[in-house]
């Protein structure tokens, strides 16, 4: 069972409380999926087209009120990160917590329905790989210790497989056909509330 988010008082998050749509938020963490990228390896940057959406991807968030900037350590998320990084004069933390999911050691001829079977059997791990309920673990402690931390608005950003993972932590409508319709970038936000935490696509309204 994944554990539930830490419970902090009201008065804790007192100025980060915003009203949407009628329903007073007490914090909120934007989830950010990198810009595109010319591979899947660690060291792999953005393309010429993810380095003009990461500019794109600043203006959306500038602001927001980010005071936190996670990313993980790969370059591709890191480069994404930077132009917001530089217009708010604000350092980017590295968590290795944030890497991608590893579906297997070796390259599968069938992987987009090994990752499939995956998400209806979140114990399933393919050899050298990491199941869906790991991947999901792992990258839900880092929001929650995020949200368990003195009033602030984290951006933070990560991979497609594990972002899709995390928001599926909150909501289990994030499924195999949800990671086929992210894009690159992709911003999700999830509005701490009273009643719990909702999640909500933001990427998508501001930019295609």
């Amino acid at each position: 069972m994944l554990p539930r988010p830490p419970e902090r008082p009201r008065s804790a998050a007192l100025r980060s409380v915003v009203l949407s749509e009628g329903l007073f938020v007490v914090r909120r963490l934007f989830l950010v999926r990198h810009c595109e990228s010319t591979g899947q390896e660690a060291f792999a940057p953005l393309t010429a087209a993810g380095q003009a959406q990461a500019l794109v991807l600043a203006d959306h968030l500038t602001t927001v009120g980010a005071d936190l900037l996670v990313s993980s350590p790969y370059t591709r998320a890191q480069q994404s990160l930077a132009p917001l990084a530089q217009r708010l004069g604000l350092p980017v933390e590295t968590d290795a917590r944030l890497v991608e999911r590893v579906l297997a050691a070796e390259p599968l001829s069938h992987w987009r329905e090994a990752l499939r079977q995956t998400f209806t059997d979140l114990d399933l791990a393919w050899p050298g790989g990491e199941s869906s309920r790991t991947a999901m673990v792992r990258g839900r402690a880092v929001i929650d210790a995020l949200l368990a931390q003195p009033a602030c608005t984290p951006v933070v950003v990560t991979h497609g497989n594990l972002m899709t993972l995390i928001l599926r932590s909150f909501e289990a409508s994030h499924d195999f056909h949800a990671w086929e319709r992210l894009s690159n970038p992709d911003v999700y936000c999830l509005a701490v509330q009273a009643d719990g935490v909702r999640v909500s696509r933001t990427w998508g309204a501001f930019y295609g």
